[in-house]
């Protein structure tokens, strides 16, 4: 089953995130989002959003959507 979610990755700098997530599912566009990026309030099945805190370290988990 494809991996839909990342929780091990909060707490890591979005590069080697973003880079994890593209290596297990190459399938899916990585967005990386800072602090108070605007947002489209749409579930898109091909995207992982991961948020990042203002020195760059994931602040959520990642997921498909």
């Amino acid at each position: 089953m494809s991996k839909s979610s990342w929780p091990e990755l909060v707490g890591v700098m979005a590069t080697p995130a973003a880079t994890q997530i593209a290596h297990d599912r190459p399938d899916v566009a990585v967005e990386v989002l800072p602090p108070g990026a605007p947002l489209m309030p749409d579930y898109n099945p091909e995207r992982v959003r991961v948020f990042i805190d203002t020195n760059g370290i994931v602040s959520q988990t990642p997921a498909i959507g």
